[in-house]
């Protein structure tokens, strides 16, 4: 006896993305475009959550406008690939007081033809990566600033174009131990010179000679070294970047830690929108943690 199968969930477009899917008249010389780049957005943001290749994103766009009855076009993969260069992604805009900002990096595999070799033939070979260094925002949760690099790049030489894509004002600036450089601090001071920098010394630091007359935020004074490491970090509220770890964990669970692009531009791309779609997910539904003990 066969058993009726249960309804499949339905997929379905925002109304905003099916009105504006086709692209505006062009105004100047050129050849006219046919998507929108929110209809772009849309398509390159299901490849992200649902980790497809271009080809899949192609159907699985078919497929949707095809189940809700609409005459729309279909964006090949070729057309996402080439659009993918160019593409603006809107960035969260932040209203109120001045953020507390937490930063942190991992690691990004590259995806290519060497993965299906691992996997069907066992074959070994040298993976290549990228860094991938994003900053959080302590109090709503949401990546404010995100950049991506080779590995050779050193974490602190990317404190400052981090901060450099700071809407708002910075009250602190959260980092582990590898920002504890002279130029972090420096380029800290040069944009936000208010900030705090909290960050915790190498177990190899020692005190300058002017720790005691003249103490600043990387060479405090005796009082403070002598301070018990839990105690100090709680004080500064250095515990709260772990905030951004959980951030680099849900990233690496949602999205994957791996870039599918094979050009520069298109993984940077490839990233702005992972975030985007995780700040939006954010905005939907946001986890509140209360404390019992």
């Amino acid at each position: 006896m066969l058993r009726p199968q249960p309804a499949r969930q339905s997929s379905t477009l925002p109304l905003t993305t099916i009105a504006a899917w086709a692209a505006e008249p062009r105004t100047t010389q050129g050849e006219q475009r046919w998507y929108s780049p929110l209809a772009i957005l849309t398509a390159l943001t299901l490849r992200a959550v649902f980790r497809l290749a271009l080809r899949q994103t192609e159907g699985l766009i078919g497929s949707i406008i095809h189940l809700l009855g609409l005459t729309l076009a279909v964006p090949d993969h070729t057309t996402l690939s080439r659009r993918a260069e160019t593409l603006e992604v809107p960035h969260p805009r932040r209203g109120g007081g001045p953020l507390h900002l937490l930063v942190d990096s991992t690691g990004l595999k590259l995806c290519g033809a060497g993965e299906w070799l691992i996997e069907k033939q066992g074959a070994k070979t040298r993976r290549t990566w990228r860094k991938l260094h994003l900053g959080l925002d302590a109090d709503t949760g949401q990546i404010v600033a995100a950049a991506l690099t080779t590995k050779e790049i050193d974490d602190g030489s990317e404190a400052g174009p981090l901060l450099d894509q700071m809407a708002a004002s910075v009250a602190s600036f959260t980092v582990d131990g590898a920002y504890d450089q002279d130029s972090v601090s420096a380029a800290v001071a040069e944009r936000h010179p208010e900030v705090a920098v909290i960050v915790p010394p190498r177990s190899t630091a020692v005190p300058s000679e002017t720790a005691e007359t003249e103490p600043t935020q990387r060479a405090p004074p005796a009082s403070h070294r002598r301070a018990r490491p839990c105690g100090l970090q709680k004080a500064s509220g250095y515990t709260t970047r772990a905030r951004v770890e959980a951030a680099i964990d849900r990233f690496k669970q949602v999205i994957g830690d791996g870039l599918r692009s094979r050009t520069d531009q298109c993984r940077a791309t490839e990233v702005d929108i992972a975030v985007h779609a995780l700040n939006r997910m954010l905005e939907l539904g946001h986890p509140i943690s209360v404390r019992t003990a």
